[in-house]
């Protein structure tokens, strides 16, 4: 099994509990040089084991995948070997074809809100089911309270750090290290520069269509060299692109997806945006909020019960809706994001039109405001507050 997720986010936690349950485990991180090098040496020795294995950043060495799966393919007990990586391990240009039908892996995100206040977040299930329950009962969250979710974000050592000063040096450090030694783990970066501004970019466009040519013409580099960034920016789990939906699947291929930043913490903080400044003005709450629904929602589907998958919905009139969560068996659920209490009829036009056109497939439409009353705008149409996220049981 693989456990992927972004550097901080609990995965080394995580193996030590599992393998606290197991007789005779040993982990091995290739964080550590000597480590490392033994891996990369011999190989075939390092991966023998009787018992369970856990291999911490497997992206480092992903020659060891070979012997795995050699070791795998004599021995087909699972449950052999856990591995962890903070980069997209299955994306890596490195990675030998060695591990399809044998590994099965599990996206570790940072906190969800509802993890973070232990509750279980089920929006993005019961969202399906809104059109034939009473308007539930919730307590909203003031734009005040949002703001700190949203500088917060969701690892664990800013959620642990009390002091907005101690959390944004945590902030700063992670995003270094990204830059300075992850990402140039992966590809060679001649101007980290660059990339730090590109972020920043990303950061202030959260929510919005990634459109390469606009970045790369703000910093006068190649439309090509900011697309290897993104794809970098994405394989460490610093931003991720949700794709167009369309009745057509054909056209889902080629149409622009939106951006964001995987943690809001890390935006605000690129942004040099404090709980603070969020809540008493500026341009930015808006699009911050949307991205933080965005990877809200992106969390609550690697736990969801059914295949559940997240789109945007943009007409070439520039009628748009900030999330669609499509099922498995073709009904979707549109979201739509509003920064501001009061929420009114035209709020709901995107929902409409996608109603429209999705017709019978159309599970429910939801407006998410940061008011703190659930209405009602139709028979499929909802107003919710924004913390029916992590406040709606599934």
């Amino acid at each position: 099994m693989l456990i992927n997720g972004a550097r901080q986010s609990g995965k080394s936690t995580l193996t030590a509990l599992v393998a606290g349950t197991q007789e005779n485990p040993l982990t091995k991180s290739l964080d550590r040089p000597q480590i490392l090098e033994a891996a990369r040496e011999d190989p075939n020795t390092f991966v023998e084991h009787p018992g369970l294995l856990v291999i911490d950043e497997i992206q480092y060495a992903p020659e060891l995948l070979l012997p795995i799966k050699y070791q795998v393919d004599i021995d087909p007990r699972p449950g052999r070997y856990l591995l962890t990586g903070s980069a997209r391990v299955l994306g890596l240009k490195s990675l030998p074809d060695a591990l399809p039908g044998r590994m099965e892996t599990i996206e570790l995100w940072p906190f969800s809100q509802g993890e973070i206040e232990d509750g279980v977040d089920g929006f993005a299930e019961a969202v399906f089911h809104l059109a034939d329950a009473p308007l539930p009962v919730l307590p909203g969250d003031s734009r005040r309270s949002l703001s700190l979710r949203i500088a917060r974000g969701g690892f664990p050592e800013a959620v642990a750090r009390s002091d907005p000063r101690r959390r944004r040096r945590f902030l700063a450090s992670y995003v270094s290290t990204l830059i300075d030694r992850d990402i140039r783990d992966l590809s060679d970066i001649s101007k980290p520069a660059d990339l730090r501004r590109l972020l920043q970019l990303v950061a202030a466009r959260t929510g919005q269509l990634l459109i390469a040519a606009n970045l790369a013409s703000d910093l006068s580099v190649s439309a090509r060299t900011v697309q290897r960034y993104l794809d970098l920016c994405e394989e460490v789990f610093l931003i991720k692109r949700v794709p167009a939906w369309s009745s057509n699947l054909a056209t889902r291929v080629v149409a622009t997806p939106k951006v964001a930043c995987v943690d809001s913490g890390i935006a605000s903080y690129l942004l040099g945006l404090d709980e603070n400044r969020l809540a008493t003005g500026g341009d930015l709450f808006g699009p911050l909020l949307e991205g933080f629904v965005l990877m809200e929602l992106s969390r609550q589907l690697t736990w969801a019960e059914d295949d559940i998958r997240l789109f945007h919905y943009r007409t070439k009139d520039q009628v748009e809706v900030d999330a669609v969560l499509e099922k498995a068996d073709g009904r979707i659920a549109g979201v739509e994001v509003k920064a501001s209490a009061t929420v009114r009829s035209e709020d709901f036009r995107g929902l409409r039109l996608l109603e429209r056109q999705a017709g019978d497939a159309f599970a429910a439409g939801v407006v998410l405001y940061t008011g703190d009353q659930a209405l009602s705008f139709g028979p499929r149409l909802k107003a919710l507050p924004v913390s029916a996220l992590w406040r709606l049981p599934r």
